[in-house]
């Protein structure tokens, strides 16, 4: 009997599956029942492909679990043909073979009895014999059996390269019976073609297949994906001589090999080379057409529109009467230069009237009977657009109606065939904007829309690649307005003030008599970490009226004493500590916990969410979460193997086990990525780092992300050194040479 066998004790079952209970077609996790001996046995494990009524030999060993009790954990299985004739028809008529039911199944097996299978392989045709079966019919179940055959032999030849079996099952449906003569000539096409094998992937089964480290292959997979790191970075391109470098690190081989692959690849349409002054730049062709096509429809986008100096005063006295606002000469400015201009960039850092002079253009526009749409790259960002405007704000991929594209790419309701319908389109926090979604966002603007662009440009550049803000008015090719009075109100926060000084590069005091800005002077690191913890914990909640959980750690990096990495173990032990009534999971080097805050690290667009009302019900769903995201771990499902996180808005979303590569705790985040998002309060802790990372536009951009409260906690010297650093990490971006190029090719 099955019941008295070992616990853990590695062995073998054979019988048939009885029928599936839970599959996750993604990563192949299955729950299913299989008959052995009679007996049923509940099995669990990843099956590349697997259907109800096929006869396996799974080996594995039992366990029991906690809550479903006893389970078959199965390591390996494979298929074995059904031995007697009613375990052919079983397996026949349990619809694995699409248009074979139970009865016709029957008369099949009836008719070739044990010789069925032999006689679908090499005589299929016979199958004809059979009434009910067509030749057509005949030839259609002989490919599914041959077919079913074909990916079990595939997967086994893959899985001795070290290839998992979801990762086999995605390069079997791209390639079919092609596989075998890729992997032996050129596995690195696997890079191109498959989702998620990227150049590493390639590389290590290529070595195991034996493909020379010189090959021209490896080479040219090596120098596109240097360029796709490049692109992880910011960058767009790279200049000739650094691609070189960074390849020839990658490749470890010399760089002449590398420098003669480059007209080929260019030849094959892969990479762009441009020459700008002295230097060769070199693009990944799709991101040289972001660029070009990008600067093309910004250009055709700026028009002029003829409307009287007197008329637009005239309407402008009118909204100031009605709103009791006193724009200031540069607002004014903004309004008609909106009014004219196709296209218009509006920057300005805090406290300087960006909001008021949005919500004045809004209200002209309204009063001349537009359509007006309000965007901004985050979901954060959005509401709080709504929040100070009064109108509804959405996401540009909201707005852009994403549908979830092809796997990992997004894709768009809205573009140059289905163009936004509406007068006016302003986008806020554009700093935050890369060049993937500045493109897909001009698609889908008809000629003739006004676009604004509002953003802070001394903001650190947006997480994707390119600095689009910083390009198009460097360009000098549309009219830019600049906002640099800070208004009375704003002129009583510290935080303002500070915020304009340290971007000024003035001294900033540091005496703690602000009501706002504070400095606690601490010079080690485990100090500065117990003072964050009390502030968290203790002071900061009750001072400006929020939650633990919504005051942010603002770290200026990853690794180190004072890095992301460290401190989220820290506070999260303090914070959300181990609990037997909260489950757990672990990743990695992370331990994910109900309760804990997370954050999404890179764009997926087809993660679905939904949005549930007190009784559960689904009121609203979409797809798509995105790099900065944050939210709470509501619910940890060993069984299923998913994670449910809500986000802002309340979206829901499961993640299943295999994508929690994509969450990362969120107790302290780096500034980069607090990007776009306003906290309560914010704690930095400084005490020291690398002189380009430390600079002045990383404080700018982690002290601006507060709205009542910003507290640094560490090293005087060193936050001194950061308003006096005003060098910049070197960001390849060619927006602004395409715009200021004569003729676009």
């Amino acid at each position: 009997m099955l019941e008295n066998r070992q616990q853990t004790e590695d062995e073998t079952i054979n019988g048939y599956v009885d029928h599936i209970i839970y599959r996750n077609a993604d990563n192949g996790y299955t729950v299913l029942v299989m008959i052995c001996d009679e007996e049923e046995v509940t099995c669990v494990g990843t099956f590349s492909d697997i259907a109800e009524g096929e006869n396996i030999e799974a080996h594995g060993s039992y366990t029991d679990h906690p809550t479903y009790g006893r389970q078959f954990a199965v390591k390996s299985f494979e298929e074995k043909a059904p031995k007697d004739e009613m375990a052919i028809e079983r397996y026949l008529g349990s619809g694995a073979i699409k248009g074979v039911g139970i009865a016709l199944a029957a008369r099949i097996v009836r008719r070739f009895k044990s010789d069925t299978f032999r006689i679908i392989e090499e005589e299929p045709e016979r199958l004809a014999e059979v009434k009910g079966i067509s030749e057509r019919k005949a030839m259609e179940i002989a490919d599914q059996v041959n077919a079913k055959r074909d990916l079990r032999q595939a997967m086994i030849f893959l899985q001795q390269y070290g290839i998992s079996t979801t990762l086999a099952v995605k390069i079997y449906n791209t390639y079919g019976q092609e596989i075998y003569g890729i992997l032996k000539e050129n596995p690195y096409r696997m890079a191109d073609d498959v989702e998620g094998v990227g150049f590493r992937t390639a590389d290590e089964i290529a070595s195991r297949v034996g493909i020379r480290t010189d090959s021209d292959f490896r080479i040219r997979s090596g120098i596109q994906y240097a360029l796709l790191q490049a692109s992880n970075e910011g960058h767009t391109y790279l200049p000739m001589p650094e691609l070189t470098q960074r390849a020839s690190n990658l490749l470890q081989i010399e760089p002449e090999y590398i420098e003669k692959h480059y007209m080929n690849l260019a030849m094959d349409r892969k990479i762009i080379m441009r020459q700008v002054d002295d230097t060769t730049q070199i693009y990944a062709s799709s991101f040289f057409y972001m660029e070009a096509n990008t600067a093309t429809m910004l250009k055709q986008l700026n028009s002029s529109f003829d409307v009287p100096d007197i008329e637009i005063e005239e309407q402008l006295r009118q909204i100031e009467k009605q709103t009791k606002m006193d724009l200031d000469e540069h607002q004014v400015e903004a309004v008609k230069e909106a009014v004219r201009n196709g296209l218009l960039v509006i920057t300005g850092g805090p406290g300087t009237g960006k909001t008021t002079t949005i919500n004045t253009i809004i209200r002209y526009f309204e009063l001349e009977g537009m359509d007006i749409f309000l965007a901004a790259p985050t979901g954060r960002a959005a509401k709080r657009m709504s929040e100070t405007t009064g109108f509804e704000a959405r996401t540009i991929h909201r707005m852009l109606e994403l549908n979830g594209g092809m796997e990992g790419n997004a894709g768009f309701e809205r573009n140059e065939q289905n163009p936004l319908e509406t007068d006016v389109i302003i986008i806020d926090e554009m700093s935050m904007v890369d060049i993937t979604l500045m493109y897909s966002l001009l698609k889908a603007i008809a000629a003739g829309t006004r676009l604004i662009l509002v953003g802070d440009v001394n903001q650190l550049p947006s997480v994707g690649p390119g600095s689009v803000l910083k390009d198009i008015i460097d360009s000098n090719e549309f009219h830019t307005v600049k906002l640099t009075k800070i208004f009375r109100q704003a002129s009583t926060s510290d935080i303002i003030v500070n915020a304009h000084k340290i971007n000024r590069g003035e001294p900033v005091s540091l005496d703690n008599k602000s009501m706002d800005f504070f400095f606690l002077k601490r010079y080690e690191a485990d100090k500065i970490i117990n003072v964050t913890l009390q502030l968290i914990k203790q002071k900061l909640p009750k001072f400006v009226g929020a939650s633990e959980y919504d005051i942010q750690v603002l770290t200026p990096m990853r690794k180190g004493l004072l890095g992301v990495d460290r401190l989220n173990g820290i506070l999260q032990m303090y914070l959300n500590p181990a609990d037997k009534r909260k489950r757990e999971k672990e990743h990695g080097n992370t331990i994910f916990r109900e309760g804990d805050k997370v954050m999404q690290t890179k764009n997926n667009y087809q993660l679905e969410w939904e949005i549930r009302s007190k009784y559960g019900l689904c009121i609203d769903k979409g797809t798509g979460i995105f790099n900065g995201d944050m939210g709470i771990i509501e619910e940890i499902n060993d069984f299923a193997e998913t994670m449910t996180v809500s986000f802002d808005e309340g979206r829901m979303v499961e993640y299943p086990y295999k994508l929690l590569d994509e969450l990362e705790l969120a107790y302290a985040v780096t500034i980069h990525k607090s990007q776009g998002s306003e906290y309560p309060a914010v704690v930095i802790p400084l005490l020291s780092g690398p002189r380009m990372l430390m600079n002045r536009n990383l404080l700018y951009t982690a002290v601006t992300r507060a709205k009542k409260c910003v507290t640094i906690v560490g090293n005087d010297i060193t936050f001194n050194q950061m308003i006096e650093n005003n060098s910049q990490l070197k960001r390849y971006s060619g927006l602004r040479d395409r715009l200021t190029e004569d003729s676009l090719q």
